[in-house]
């Protein structure tokens, strides 16, 4: 062979029998990403090994544990115009079909995140390995983005796999690890904890080893009315999670795979216009705009090398219990006190399900259980890294529990409160070092709600701060910056959200119409449904302590729920009757009202306050807010955040004008 050109971010090297071995290594990036450059010196690998014809190739990663994360998000931004975009994504279908073509034998080993476009560049392969650990996952994270694999990922998979599990696997966005890959057949090979990738893709080479062709099974799958029915039964099972008005992307992929999962060219023609239409437009904008968010609260988790091995949490209710299971389940030791046993038989039973839920093997779930241990004489308080209070919203009885833990926990120990609404300051006031304080608010349900406010106030240490980040971002959750204040951030702008619901709702207008009105807008759910599930009790103490014009009527109008014994979805009745984890709901009721104007006189307290609070400056930005919003009240992701969505309205408001005059 001739010898191997220079690039940045690709090397070239051969052995002994003339195996080409190809490292991407991104100059200056901690992981691997397919930019316009990387793709261009691609390009360019491609014509020199096409002339050249080594013995085989293999494709592996320069970057330890790690393979390609995909395509660089931040080029997208670039793209205004669906036509010139859709050209863009041709130009890679070529470059990948000149690997799928080229005539010896290609291998890529696969350590670490392959994803997106990393996964449809190895498609393109003739073999692909993965180590089996740990840190090795494999998926399309496409539909989060508000597109689809556009680099003929949706092209292979479907000619691959088959529609029946080409789709669930694109429109989940799930990250399998290898094993699952594997048995699902985007990846042929498996290697050990401690085999060789290198042993194994020399002796693929030599084997001339390619992934099976698409079986009888599959190819009956993509024939036409196969594929028309099975479309259907996706579309419809899709749009019971997403509008497709807010959310086109799933039904695009749909519609590619129904129309032309039999011609391979169609379907990456069809990529090429749905994807170049999609990532111009505003669901996509916004949904990347997302990403590049919670990148950002995911940075604040790294200012510190703080690792938690242990946690304390104290109050074994829903909320407290649960922290205590997640926790768990993210590979702590957890001790959970409460003033009997009793109180935390519940939680544990609880414990049990989640983790049956989320861990795979017996001995693994048995393993997590043992780390969460009943404590009601609180012992762990002094062994605990993070000291959790998770008790009901009270200020007394806040302060006297902090005093005696002040007391008997370690003095580089994270102290923190759950309250969902007193200030910080007014606990800290008991404790001899109130720098010592912080607020680490979760929300429920804690398995699914991706973000927790940390609360800081005046006095809290910048070190406390850098901690609490590294610990949220330990236990997967996204930690967001929020000044001490009542109600901080998510729910001071829920209160009067909240509240005005309850005032329409005693109005006389159903609530299956405010929560219909809501959904429609855009919301995951409605807030009458929303009060039940966190539970009225909570509500209550929310609006006790944020007042509010309305609060002596609001209060009124909850306790009698409450006396009752109605707390929610939790008492099995609240405002609605819950029947297996469901309310029971009136359709009958959304009849003959005007939902879009109910969300617009619904929701605009919750606009106003979001702008109140970042004229406060309770967090850092506006971003911040549409973040707190989006991950803490689910506010519509196609929209890109209150505060965004506001000023694109306005936007609108000021074009129409322009072009009007």
């Amino acid at each position: 062979m001739s010898k191997f050109p220079e690039f940045k971010n690709w090397q070239l090297d051969s052995d002994i029998d003339n195996v080409a071995w190809l490292t991407l290594d991104c100059t200056g990036e901690k992981v691997n990403v397919l930019s316009t450059a990387v793709l261009s010196e691609l390009e360019q690998v491609v014509s020199w090994l096409e002339t050249e014809q080594p013995s085989g190739l293999v494709l592996q990663s320069g970057k330890p544990g790690s393979f390609i994360f995909g395509a660089d998000v931040s080029e997208f931004d670039n793209a205004t115009d669906p036509a010139e975009a859709a050209e863009r994504i041709r130009q890679v279908h070529a470059l990948f079909n000149r690997i799928e073509t080229l005539t010896f034998p290609t291998v890529a080993c696969i350590e670490g995140f392959c994803l997106g476009g990393g996964l449809e560049l190895v498609l393109a392969f003739d073999w692909r390995i993965a180590k089996n650990v740990d840190k090795t996952r494999i998926g399309f994270p496409e539909i989060k983005l508000g597109i689809f694999p556009g680099f003929g990922g949706a092209a292979r998979t479907i000619r691959k796999l088959g529609g029946k599990d080409a789709l669930p696997f694109m429109l989940s966005a799930r990250f399998l690890r290898a094993g699952p890959a594997r048995k699902l057949g985007v990846v042929d090979q498996l290697v050990g904890k401690h085999g060789s990738l290198r042993w194994a893709a020399r002796k693929a080479i030599q084997k001339k080893r390619k992934s099976k062709s698409p079986g009888r099974l599959v190819k009956l799958l993509n024939t036409g009315p196969v594929r028309r029915w099975l479309a259907r039964y996706v579309r419809k099972q899709t749009a019971a999670r997403a509008n497709p008005k807010h959310y086109p992307a799933p039904f695009k992929l749909i519609d590619l795979h129904e129309n032309h999962a039999d011609d391979f060219s169609a379907m990456l023609e069809a990529e090429a216009v749905g994807v170049g239409g999609l990532i111009v437009g505003e669901t996509s904008r916004n949904l990347r705009r997302i990403f590049k968010m919670t990148e950002r609260l995911k940075a604040d988790g790294k200012k510190s090398d703080f690792r938690a091995n242990r946690v304390h949490v104290i109050g074994a209710g829903v909320m407290g219990g649960d922290i205590a299971a997640w926790c768990v389940l993210r590979g702590l030791d957890v001790t959970l006190q409460d003033r009997e046993m009793k109180y935390i038989e519940p939680a544990l039973k609880r414990a049990a399900s989640l983790f049956r839920k989320k861990i795979r093997s017996e001995s693994a779930r048995k393993a997590a259980l043992s780390r969460l241990i009943a404590d009601v004489d609180g012992q762990g308080v002094a062994d605990a890294d993070v000291i959790i209070e998770a008790i009901f919203e009270n200020l007394e009885a806040k302060q006297d529990l902090f005093k005696g833990i002040e007391k008997k926990a370690r003095k580089d120990a994270i102290l923190a409160t759950n309250t969902s609404a007193i200030p910080l300051e007014d606990i800290a006031t008991v404790l001899r070092s109130p720098k010592r304080l912080i607020g680490l608010h979760f929300f429920n349900p804690v398995a699914k709600m991706p973000l927790v406010e940390l609360v800081y106030g005046e006095k809290t240490m910048k070190k406390q701060i850098q901690q609490a980040c590294s610990f949220v971002n330990q236990i997967g959750r996204f930690p967001l910056q929020v000044k001490s204040s009542p109600g901080f951030l998510v729910n001071r702008v829920l209160a009067p959200y909240m509240s005005k619901a309850m005032a329409m709702y005693q109005s006389g207008i159903p609530k299956e119409a405010l929560d219909k009105a809501a959904r429609d807008f855009g919301m995951p759910m409605g807030p009458v449904e929303l009060a039940d599930t966190v539970g009225l009790d909570v509500g209550l103490g929310v609006v006790s302590t944020l007042g509010g014009e309305d609060s002596e009527s609001q209060i009124a109008f909850l306790q009698k729920y409450i006396d009752a014994g109605n707390l929610g979805k939790k008492t099995g009745e609240g405002f609605y009757v819950w029947e297996k984890g469901k309310p029971k709901k009136d359709s009958e009721a959304v009849r003959g009202h005007n939902l879009k104007k109910l969300a617009k006189e619904l929701l605009q307290p919750y606009f106003d306050e979001c702008e109140a609070v970042l004229a406060d400056g309770i967090v850092a930005d506006a971003e911040i807010i549409d973040a707190g919003m989006i991950f803490g009240t689910g506010f519509a992701p196609f929209l890109g955040g209150p505060l965004h969505y506001l000023e694109s309205l306005s936007t609108d408001e000021s074009n129409t004008k322009e072009t009007t005059t």
